[in-house]
Protein backbone atom coordinates (compact mmCIF):
# COMPACT_ATOMS: atom_id res chain seq x y z
CA UNK A 1 0.00 0.00 0.00
CA UNK A 2 2.82 2.06 -0.04
CA UNK A 3 2.84 3.51 -3.52
CA UNK A 4 -1.15 3.98 -3.46
CA UNK A 5 -0.43 8.07 -4.26
CA UNK A 6 1.84 7.25 -6.95
CA UNK A 7 1.04 6.28 -9.88
CA UNK A 8 2.80 3.37 -11.39
CA UNK A 9 1.47 2.49 -14.86
CA UNK A 10 4.15 3.10 -16.87
CA UNK A 11 6.89 0.65 -16.22
CA UNK A 12 9.83 1.37 -17.85
CA UNK A 13 11.52 2.88 -14.79
CA UNK A 14 9.50 1.19 -11.40
CA UNK A 15 11.88 1.48 -8.30
CA UNK A 16 10.89 0.22 -4.69
CA UNK A 17 12.95 -0.26 -1.85
CA UNK A 18 12.88 -3.82 -1.30
CA UNK A 19 14.80 -4.19 2.08
CA UNK A 20 16.08 -1.68 5.28
CA UNK A 21 18.64 -2.87 7.85
CA UNK A 22 18.22 -0.54 10.84
CA UNK A 23 21.34 0.11 13.39
CA UNK A 24 22.02 2.16 16.19
CA UNK A 25 22.34 5.93 14.38
CA UNK A 26 21.44 4.95 10.74
CA UNK A 27 18.88 3.03 8.25
CA UNK A 28 20.55 1.24 5.17
CA UNK A 29 18.06 0.83 2.34
CA UNK A 30 18.26 -1.23 -0.34
CA UNK A 31 16.66 0.42 -3.47
CA UNK A 32 15.53 -1.77 -6.03
CA UNK A 33 14.89 -0.61 -9.88
CA UNK A 34 14.02 -2.39 -13.15
CA UNK A 35 13.74 -0.13 -16.00
CA UNK A 36 13.77 -0.92 -19.94
CA UNK A 37 14.94 2.56 -20.84
CA UNK A 38 18.72 2.31 -22.90
CA UNK A 39 20.26 5.38 -20.19
CA UNK A 40 21.02 2.06 -17.39
CA UNK A 41 23.41 -0.11 -18.26
CA UNK A 42 21.64 -3.02 -16.41
CA UNK A 43 17.53 -3.78 -16.27
CA UNK A 44 17.94 -5.04 -12.84
CA UNK A 45 19.45 -3.64 -9.88
CA UNK A 46 19.92 -2.82 -6.57
CA UNK A 47 21.79 -0.06 -4.48
CA UNK A 48 22.15 0.36 -0.68
CA UNK A 49 21.69 3.94 0.42
CA UNK A 50 21.14 5.77 3.62
CA UNK A 51 18.95 9.28 4.49
CA UNK A 52 22.05 11.87 3.99
CA UNK A 53 21.79 10.75 0.65
CA UNK A 54 18.73 10.82 -0.35
CA UNK A 55 18.89 14.40 1.50
CA UNK A 56 21.72 14.96 -0.93
CA UNK A 57 19.58 14.09 -3.73
CA UNK A 58 16.94 16.30 -2.86
CA UNK A 59 19.02 18.97 -2.38
CA UNK A 60 20.32 18.48 -6.25
CA UNK A 61 17.26 18.70 -7.24
CA UNK A 62 15.99 22.36 -5.68
CA UNK A 63 19.30 23.75 -6.71
CA UNK A 64 19.12 23.24 -10.22
CA UNK A 65 17.91 26.05 -11.66
CA UNK A 66 16.35 24.02 -14.42
CA UNK A 67 13.73 22.66 -12.40
CA UNK A 68 12.61 26.39 -11.05
CA UNK A 69 8.99 25.47 -12.35
CA UNK A 70 8.44 22.19 -10.68
CA UNK A 71 7.16 21.27 -7.46
CA UNK A 72 10.06 19.40 -6.01
CA UNK A 73 9.14 16.25 -4.13
CA UNK A 74 9.54 16.80 -0.43
CA UNK A 75 12.32 14.93 1.38
CA UNK A 76 11.79 12.65 3.46
CA UNK A 77 11.92 12.95 7.33
CA UNK A 78 14.86 11.47 9.07
CA UNK A 79 14.73 8.48 10.67
CA UNK A 80 13.69 8.60 14.35
CA UNK A 81 13.76 5.98 16.76
CA UNK A 82 14.99 7.37 20.09
CA UNK A 83 11.51 7.52 21.19
CA UNK A 84 10.81 3.59 21.00
CA UNK A 85 14.04 2.46 22.01
CA UNK A 86 13.67 5.32 25.03
CA UNK A 87 10.19 3.16 26.09
CA UNK A 88 12.05 -0.04 25.75
CA UNK A 89 14.42 0.86 27.76
CA UNK A 90 12.38 2.23 30.22
CA UNK A 91 10.29 -1.09 30.20
CA UNK A 92 13.28 -2.83 30.84
CA UNK A 93 14.19 -0.80 33.75
CA UNK A 94 10.62 -1.37 35.55
CA UNK A 95 10.32 -4.74 35.21
CA UNK A 96 10.45 -6.08 38.30
CA UNK A 97 7.21 -3.90 38.95
CA UNK A 98 4.81 -5.58 36.82
CA UNK A 99 3.69 -9.46 36.06
CA UNK A 100 5.68 -11.45 33.44
CA UNK A 101 2.41 -11.42 31.61
CA UNK A 102 1.69 -7.78 31.58
CA UNK A 103 5.70 -7.13 30.95
CA UNK A 104 5.35 -9.61 28.02
CA UNK A 105 2.59 -7.55 26.80
CA UNK A 106 4.05 -4.54 27.13
CA UNK A 107 7.23 -4.81 25.27
CA UNK A 108 4.97 -7.10 22.61
CA UNK A 109 3.24 -3.31 21.96
CA UNK A 110 6.39 -1.39 22.41
CA UNK A 111 8.31 -3.68 19.99
CA UNK A 112 5.32 -3.59 17.53
CA UNK A 113 5.52 0.58 17.55
CA UNK A 114 8.74 0.38 16.62
CA UNK A 115 8.23 -2.19 13.81
CA UNK A 116 5.39 0.46 12.50
CA UNK A 117 7.60 3.45 12.85
CA UNK A 118 10.47 1.85 10.75
CA UNK A 119 8.28 0.53 7.71
CA UNK A 120 6.74 4.29 7.99
CA UNK A 121 10.72 5.38 7.53
CA UNK A 122 10.83 3.15 4.71
CA UNK A 123 7.49 4.22 3.12
CA UNK A 124 8.49 7.80 3.10
CA UNK A 125 12.09 7.34 1.50
CA UNK A 126 10.64 5.04 -1.13
CA UNK A 127 7.97 7.53 -2.41
CA UNK A 128 10.01 10.29 -2.58
CA UNK A 129 12.15 8.00 -5.17
CA UNK A 130 9.22 6.96 -6.73
CA UNK A 131 7.61 10.50 -7.65
CA UNK A 132 10.65 11.40 -9.03
CA UNK A 133 10.78 7.95 -10.83
CA UNK A 134 7.00 8.71 -12.41
CA UNK A 135 8.11 12.55 -13.44
CA UNK A 136 8.61 13.18 -16.85
CA UNK A 137 11.40 15.73 -16.00
CA UNK A 138 12.61 14.15 -12.60
CA UNK A 139 13.33 10.37 -13.91
CA UNK A 140 16.19 11.82 -16.56
CA UNK A 141 17.87 13.79 -14.26
CA UNK A 142 21.67 12.68 -13.89
CA UNK A 143 22.15 12.98 -10.32
CA UNK A 144 19.05 10.51 -9.74
CA UNK A 145 20.69 7.88 -12.24
CA UNK A 146 23.46 8.02 -10.34
CA UNK A 147 22.07 7.81 -7.23
CA UNK A 148 19.86 4.80 -8.54
CA UNK A 149 22.84 3.20 -10.25
CA UNK A 150 26.35 4.05 -8.76
CA UNK A 151 27.25 0.70 -7.00
CA UNK A 152 29.63 1.85 -4.34
CA UNK A 153 28.93 4.97 -1.37
CA UNK A 154 28.46 8.03 -2.70
CA UNK A 155 30.24 9.59 0.08
CA UNK A 156 27.77 11.76 1.16
CA UNK A 157 27.80 13.09 4.74
CA UNK A 158 25.71 14.66 7.01
CA UNK A 159 26.10 18.35 7.73
CA UNK A 160 27.86 19.39 10.71
CA UNK A 161 26.65 21.92 13.27
CA UNK A 162 27.95 24.86 11.17
CA UNK A 163 26.22 23.95 8.28
CA UNK A 164 22.98 22.92 10.23
CA UNK A 165 22.71 26.58 11.52
CA UNK A 166 23.46 28.26 7.72
CA UNK A 167 20.74 25.71 6.48
CA UNK A 168 18.42 26.88 9.55
CA UNK A 169 19.67 30.78 8.43
CA UNK A 170 18.78 29.94 4.52
CA UNK A 171 15.46 28.58 5.18
CA UNK A 172 14.02 31.40 7.51
CA UNK A 173 15.83 33.60 4.57
CA UNK A 174 13.86 32.47 2.22
CA UNK A 175 10.44 32.04 4.24
CA UNK A 176 10.66 35.19 4.66
CA UNK A 177 11.63 36.54 1.15
CA UNK A 178 8.48 34.58 -0.08
CA UNK A 179 6.51 36.63 2.67
CA UNK A 180 7.76 39.58 1.33
CA UNK A 181 7.09 39.08 -2.06
CA UNK A 182 4.29 38.23 -1.75
CA UNK A 183 3.33 40.94 -0.07
CA UNK A 184 4.99 43.49 -2.21
CA UNK A 185 4.69 41.66 -5.43
CA UNK A 186 1.71 41.91 -7.51
CA UNK A 187 0.96 38.81 -9.44
CA UNK A 188 -0.45 39.89 -12.98
CA UNK A 189 -1.94 35.88 -13.71
CA UNK A 190 -4.61 35.66 -11.10
CA UNK A 191 -4.63 31.92 -11.51
CA UNK A 192 -1.51 32.28 -9.17
CA UNK A 193 -2.66 34.67 -6.99
CA UNK A 194 -5.90 32.45 -6.46
CA UNK A 195 -3.52 29.12 -5.66
CA UNK A 196 -1.51 31.36 -3.08
CA UNK A 197 -3.92 32.41 -1.21
CA UNK A 198 -6.03 29.00 -1.36
CA UNK A 199 -2.01 26.73 -0.44
CA UNK A 200 -1.78 29.16 2.60
CA UNK A 201 -5.22 28.49 3.45
CA UNK A 202 -4.92 25.13 2.72
CA UNK A 203 -1.89 24.66 4.53
CA UNK A 204 -2.85 26.41 7.78
CA UNK A 205 -5.72 23.65 8.21
CA UNK A 206 -3.93 21.06 7.39
CA UNK A 207 -1.20 21.17 9.68
CA UNK A 208 -4.34 21.67 12.36
CA UNK A 209 -5.82 18.74 10.73
CA UNK A 210 -2.12 17.10 11.70
CA UNK A 211 -2.27 18.50 15.10
CA UNK A 212 -5.84 16.82 15.77
CA UNK A 213 -5.23 13.38 14.03
CA UNK A 214 -2.39 12.95 15.86
CA UNK A 215 -4.20 13.85 19.41
CA UNK A 216 -6.65 11.29 18.45
CA UNK A 217 -4.34 8.85 17.59
CA UNK A 218 -2.10 8.97 20.79
CA UNK A 219 -5.99 8.88 22.88
CA UNK A 220 -6.46 5.31 21.10
CA UNK A 221 -3.10 4.42 22.14
CA UNK A 222 -3.74 5.45 25.83
CA UNK A 223 -7.50 3.43 25.47
CA UNK A 224 -5.30 0.33 24.25
CA UNK A 225 -2.84 0.97 27.42
CA UNK A 226 -5.95 0.95 29.27
CA UNK A 227 -7.32 -2.05 28.36
CA UNK A 228 -3.77 -4.19 29.47
CA UNK A 229 -3.84 -2.56 32.68
CA UNK A 230 -6.92 -3.63 33.28
CA UNK A 231 -7.22 -7.24 32.14
CA UNK A 232 -3.82 -7.90 34.02
CA UNK A 233 -5.57 -6.36 37.37
CA UNK A 234 -8.13 -8.57 36.74
CA UNK A 235 -6.31 -11.79 35.79
CA UNK A 236 -4.45 -11.33 39.09
CA UNK A 237 -7.94 -10.45 40.99
CA UNK A 238 -8.63 -14.12 40.08
CA UNK A 239 -5.81 -15.84 41.18
CA UNK A 240 -5.45 -13.93 44.62
CA UNK A 241 -6.46 -16.15 47.68
CA UNK A 242 -9.50 -14.01 48.25
CA UNK A 243 -11.11 -14.60 44.83
CA UNK A 244 -9.54 -17.98 43.57
CA UNK A 245 -12.18 -20.45 46.43
CA UNK A 246 -14.94 -19.11 44.26
CA UNK A 247 -14.19 -20.51 40.60
CA UNK A 248 -17.39 -18.74 39.65
CA UNK A 249 -15.95 -15.04 40.04
CA UNK A 250 -12.73 -15.79 39.50
CA UNK A 251 -14.44 -17.09 36.04
CA UNK A 252 -16.16 -14.25 35.05
CA UNK A 253 -13.06 -11.77 35.92
CA UNK A 254 -11.04 -14.39 34.24
CA UNK A 255 -13.41 -13.97 30.90
CA UNK A 256 -13.66 -10.66 31.30
CA UNK A 257 -9.92 -10.04 31.15
CA UNK A 258 -9.45 -12.09 28.25
CA UNK A 259 -12.11 -10.11 26.09
CA UNK A 260 -10.22 -6.53 27.20
CA UNK A 261 -7.01 -8.03 25.46
CA UNK A 262 -8.74 -8.55 22.68
CA UNK A 263 -10.46 -5.37 22.90
CA UNK A 264 -6.75 -4.07 23.19
CA UNK A 265 -5.34 -5.72 20.18
CA UNK A 266 -8.25 -4.26 18.15
CA UNK A 267 -7.72 -1.10 19.30
CA UNK A 268 -4.30 -0.90 18.48
CA UNK A 269 -4.85 -1.35 14.97
CA UNK A 270 -7.69 1.04 15.08
CA UNK A 271 -4.28 3.29 16.13
CA UNK A 272 -2.20 2.21 13.84
CA UNK A 273 -4.39 2.81 10.70
CA UNK A 274 -5.45 6.04 11.56
CA UNK A 275 -1.91 6.70 11.97
CA UNK A 276 -0.88 5.49 8.66
CA UNK A 277 -4.07 6.87 6.74
CA UNK A 278 -4.71 9.47 7.98
CA UNK A 279 -1.56 11.35 10.03
CA UNK A 280 0.58 10.54 7.90
CA UNK A 281 -1.48 11.45 4.93
CA UNK A 282 -1.46 15.01 6.45
CA UNK A 283 2.39 15.03 7.27
CA UNK A 284 3.28 13.97 3.70
CA UNK A 285 0.85 16.41 2.03
CA UNK A 286 2.23 19.27 4.66
CA UNK A 287 5.57 18.95 3.05
CA UNK A 288 4.09 18.50 -0.56
CA UNK A 289 2.27 21.98 -0.45
CA UNK A 290 4.99 23.60 1.01
CA UNK A 291 6.76 22.71 -2.04
CA UNK A 292 3.92 24.11 -4.02
CA UNK A 293 4.37 27.30 -2.20
CA UNK A 294 7.93 27.29 -2.47
CA UNK A 295 7.09 27.41 -6.43
CA UNK A 296 5.06 30.18 -6.42
CA UNK A 297 7.96 32.21 -4.57
CA UNK A 298 10.46 31.02 -7.31
CA UNK A 299 7.94 32.21 -9.83
CA UNK A 300 7.06 35.84 -8.32
CA UNK A 301 11.40 36.09 -7.82
CA UNK A 302 10.91 35.65 -11.76
CA UNK A 303 8.32 38.82 -11.86
CA UNK A 304 10.48 40.81 -10.21
CA UNK A 305 13.71 40.36 -12.01
CA UNK A 306 11.12 40.06 -15.42
CA UNK A 307 9.61 43.69 -14.00
CA UNK A 308 13.12 44.77 -12.90
CA UNK A 309 14.78 44.33 -16.29
CA UNK A 310 11.93 46.41 -17.84
CA UNK A 311 12.68 49.11 -15.91
CA UNK A 312 16.55 48.93 -16.65
CA UNK A 313 15.81 48.77 -20.90
CA UNK A 314 13.58 51.86 -20.11
CA UNK A 315 16.36 53.85 -18.54
CA UNK A 316 18.50 52.73 -20.77
CA UNK A 317 17.01 53.84 -24.01
CA UNK A 318 16.20 57.14 -22.10
CA UNK A 319 20.25 57.59 -21.90
CA UNK A 320 20.51 55.88 -24.92
CA UNK A 321 23.21 53.53 -23.14
CA UNK A 322 23.86 50.03 -23.50
CA UNK A 323 20.34 49.14 -25.12
CA UNK A 324 21.42 46.08 -26.16
CA UNK A 325 22.75 44.81 -23.06
CA UNK A 326 19.35 45.65 -21.48
CA UNK A 327 17.29 44.31 -24.55
CA UNK A 328 18.81 40.90 -24.03
CA UNK A 329 18.81 40.93 -20.57
CA UNK A 330 14.88 41.35 -20.35
CA UNK A 331 14.76 39.09 -22.71
CA UNK A 332 15.97 36.45 -21.22
CA UNK A 333 14.25 37.60 -17.91
CA UNK A 334 11.02 37.69 -19.87
CA UNK A 335 11.82 33.89 -21.50
CA UNK A 336 12.51 32.72 -17.80
CA UNK A 337 9.55 34.02 -16.19
CA UNK A 338 6.82 32.76 -19.00
CA UNK A 339 8.63 29.28 -18.78
CA UNK A 340 8.41 28.92 -15.11
CA UNK A 341 4.70 30.18 -15.77
CA UNK A 342 3.86 27.88 -18.18
CA UNK A 343 4.99 25.01 -16.27
CA UNK A 344 3.81 25.77 -12.58
CA UNK A 345 0.59 26.17 -13.83
CA UNK A 346 0.58 22.11 -15.28
CA UNK A 347 2.54 21.45 -11.82
CA UNK A 348 -0.12 23.25 -10.02
CA UNK A 349 -2.99 21.56 -11.75
CA UNK A 350 -1.68 17.91 -10.99
CA UNK A 351 -0.75 18.64 -7.44
CA UNK A 352 -4.54 19.29 -7.03
CA UNK A 353 -5.52 15.96 -8.90
CA UNK A 354 -3.09 13.77 -7.35
CA UNK A 355 -4.20 15.65 -3.74
CA UNK A 356 -7.69 14.87 -4.64
CA UNK A 357 -7.07 11.06 -5.60
CA UNK A 358 -4.87 10.07 -2.42
CA UNK A 359 -7.59 11.82 0.01
CA UNK A 360 -9.99 9.55 -1.58
CA UNK A 361 -8.82 6.53 -1.52
CA UNK A 362 -6.92 7.24 2.42
CA UNK A 363 -10.23 8.47 3.54
CA UNK A 364 -12.25 5.78 1.68
CA UNK A 365 -9.94 2.65 3.07
CA UNK A 366 -9.31 4.70 6.58
CA UNK A 367 -13.49 3.87 7.40
CA UNK A 368 -13.62 0.48 5.51
CA UNK A 369 -11.09 -0.75 8.69
CA UNK A 370 -13.09 1.74 11.27
CA UNK A 371 -16.29 -0.07 10.16
CA UNK A 372 -14.62 -3.76 10.63
CA UNK A 373 -12.72 -2.90 13.83
CA UNK A 374 -16.05 -1.15 15.35
CA UNK A 375 -18.03 -4.26 14.04
CA UNK A 376 -15.29 -6.61 15.57
CA UNK A 377 -15.20 -4.51 19.09
CA UNK A 378 -19.01 -5.25 19.33
CA UNK A 379 -18.76 -8.74 18.09
CA UNK A 380 -16.00 -9.47 21.00
CA UNK A 381 -18.12 -7.90 23.58
CA UNK A 382 -21.37 -9.98 22.58
CA UNK A 383 -19.36 -13.10 22.66
CA UNK A 384 -17.78 -12.43 26.38
CA UNK A 385 -21.24 -11.63 27.47
CA UNK A 386 -22.68 -14.42 25.49
CA UNK A 387 -20.04 -17.39 27.01
CA UNK A 388 -20.63 -15.65 30.90
CA UNK A 389 -24.56 -15.87 30.24
CA UNK A 390 -24.02 -19.89 29.28
CA UNK A 391 -21.93 -20.49 31.85
CA UNK A 392 -24.10 -18.99 34.33
CA UNK A 393 -27.52 -20.99 33.52
CA UNK A 394 -25.04 -23.73 32.64
CA UNK A 395 -24.16 -23.69 36.68
CA UNK A 396 -28.07 -23.02 37.66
Amino acid sequence: ERSDTIDLSDSSLLVDISDALSERDKVKFTVHTKSSLQDFKKNDFSVVRQHEEFIWLHSSLVENEEYGGYIIPPAPPKPDFDASREKLQKLGEGEGTMTKEEFAKMKAELEAEYLATFKKTVAMHEVFLQRLATHPKFRNDPNFRIFLEYENDLSVRGKNKREKLYGLFSSVKSSTDGLVLSTTQKDIDQFFETERVYLNDYFNNIRNCTLKSDAMTKSHKAVADSYIKISSGLVQFANSPEVAPTPDLAKVFLRVGDALEKLRKTENRVASDEDLKLSDLFRYYMRDTSAAKELLNRRLRCLANYESANRNLERARAKNRDIPVAETAQTEACEKFEGISALAKQELTDFKKRRVVAFRKYLVDMTELQIKHAKSQVQLIRNCISTLNDELLTEN
